[in-house]
Order: C-alpha cells, then sequence, then structure tokens
C-alpha cells in the first residue's frame, strides 16, 4: 500500500520508473530485437529473444480488436494479456480507495493519469511474478509518449503489432459491440459488408452472435455512440500517433492490415509473425 500511496501523490517520471522496474526485474534482460530483414524475408518472430519470454506491444485503434488478437496469442504463446482497460474496469469494481479516485475520474471523462496506470501495471505484473508469469502482450499501453519513454527505460519491448482497420469498418464494428450482462462476455451484432472505395479494398466480417443463453442479455457499452467512437479516434490519432513513430523509429513496428473479420485475419497475423507452423504444433501436442 506505501508504493500505492506513493504513485496516487504528484510524482517524477523517475519515481514511476523506479516502481515500475521493481515489477519487472526478474523478466527483464538486455535484448536487442532485429525485425527487419535485410534480405527481403520474412522476420521471425517465434522464438522469444534471450533466457524470458515475449514482451510485445498491440498497438491500433479503439474497438479494431487489439483485445482479441492480443488475447488468442497469449493462449497460443503462454504467454500472459495484460489489457489496461481490463485493469481499470477491474479497479472500479473493487471497494478500494483507489476506486472511488478512478469513479471520478471516468464519470468526468478525464483520462487516467499515468501514475495511476503504471501502479495497476506494477500490481498486475507482480501478482503474475508470484504465479511464476514471464512475458507479456500489453493491449492499450503504452497510449503517449511518455507512456512508452518510460517503459523503454525499465524493459525492453520486442515487438510491436500495430493494427489497423478502415475507419469507416471500425465505427460500424463498434457500434455492433454488445456485452451479455451476466457471463461479461463480448459479441457483435454488426454484420459489415463494406464496399470498394478510394482505393480501399471491400471488407466483409460477420456478425459474432451470442449463444441462446445469452442473447436476451446483452448490453451496450454507454460510450458506444457515434459522437463518441468518433470522437475516441480522434483522441487516439492525436495522442497514439506519436507512439506508432517511437517504436517505428526503433525498428519495432509490424504494421498489419486487417483484412476482415476473424476467420480472413487471424490466419494471415500468424503468417506476418511466422507462427503458423507454431500453431499446428501446439494443436498436434493439445
Amino acid at each position: 500500500m506505501a508504493a500505492l500511496t506513493r504513485l496516487l501523490k504528484p510524482s517524477s517520471s523517475s519515481s514511476i520508473t523506479f516502481l515500475f522496474r521493481r515489477s519487472l526485474s526478474s523478466t527483464t534482460t538486455a535484448v536487442v530485437s532485429d525485425i527487419e530483414s535485410q534480405h527481403n524475408q520474412r522476420p521471425n518472430f517465434s522464438d522469444p529473444k534471450g533466457s524470458r519470454n515475449f514482451q510485445w506491444v498491440f498497438l491500433g485503434c479503439p474497438g479494431v480488436g487489439k483485445g482479441t488478437y492480443a488475447s488468442r496469442l497469449s493462449t497460443l504463446l503462454g504467454v500472459p494479456h495484460i489489457a489496461t482497460g481490463d485493469l481499470v474496469r477491474e479497479e472500479l469494481s473493487s471497494s478500494g480507495p483507489l476506486s472511488r479516485q478512478l469513479a471520478e475520474i471516468v464519470n468526468q471523462g478525464k483520462l487516467v493519469s499515468d501514475e495511476i496506470i503504471f501502479n495497476l501495471l506494477s500490481k498486475r505484473l507482480e501478482a503474475g511474478e508470484s504465479k511464476g508469469e514471464s512475458g507479456f502482450i500489453l493491449d492499450g499501453f503504452p497510449r503517449t509518449i511518455r507512456q512508452a519513454e518510460i517503459l523503454d527505460e525499465v524493459t525492453e519491448i520486442d515487438l510491436v503489432v500495430n493494427l489497423k482497420l478502415r475507419e469507416d469498418v471500425l465505427v460500424e464494428k463498434c457500434l455492433g459491440r454488445r456485452i451479455c450482462s451476466q457471463c461479461g462476455k463480448g459479441f457483435n451484432v454488426a454484420s459489415i459488408n463494406a464496399k470498394e472505395e478510394n482505393g480501399r479494398p471491400a471488407m466483409s466480417m460477420a456478425p459474432l452472435l451470442p449463444p441462446s443463453h445469452c442473447s436476451t442479455k446483452l448490453i451496450t457499452r454507454a460510450d458506444d455512440t457515434e459522437h463518441v467512437v468518433k470522437e475516441r479516434l480522434r483522441v487516439y490519432q492525436e495522442k497514439s500517433q506519436p507512439v506508432e513513430d517511437f517504436y517505428r523509429e526503433q525498428g519495432k513496428i509490424m504494421e498489419f492490415d486487417l483484412p476482415g473479420g476473424i476467420p480472413e485475419s487471424w490466419p494471415k497475423l500468424l503468417e506476418a509473425l511466422n507462427l503458423e507452423d507454431y500453431e499446428v504444433k501446439r494443436s498436434a501436442v493439445a
């Protein structure tokens, strides 16, 4: 609790770095990840560097599918998927002092501070370390240059996957999102058939419909309105575009344009990551 109290007070980047570094101390090693091939060959991401597991970041606009694909890769690779949005929601559902502070911030539509985000991440990583977890796939973090710089000070990111989707499809996809009020699972009722337009290829996405026992319990997130979705996209472009450039300059970013829904995109993503054989081997063992 002492670390939590310190993080909630105004503090310098150095103090945040110190507290966050402590939670990563057992998995951080000196690593250099060269993901660019000088011979036009596909880079090999299927083997972690050094003595630890994968340390990846997923970037992309809100609603693009970061959680979906990061979660699938987490299962495939045996690496924890850590979504900062989930951490905030879990803290909000608790009864601690931080939950009350977070509720005030969220209800006012403000951004959660770097101090609180790093605190939640530190707690999550420490909890995982106590269970023997190694590596991570971060989803929704970092979102600002400051966060990316602090993360760079405390650990080595091997790869940054930047998911992209045309904006009209992204908006329609977000408006179709539904959550089961009972089990908490997410679904999507949108049936997307976007035509070829302005050089953008046609795209189809089938709905992700719930099972019968969830179909009558679906709710819509309060922030999944067209106005809010477009505002989130605007804010993302303003705040997070520089993060893409930050990792692009380091040669760590892999751009991935989603060609459609999960059936079309998942095999292509595995191919881009050179993991298609990895999935076959895991399936054979299972």
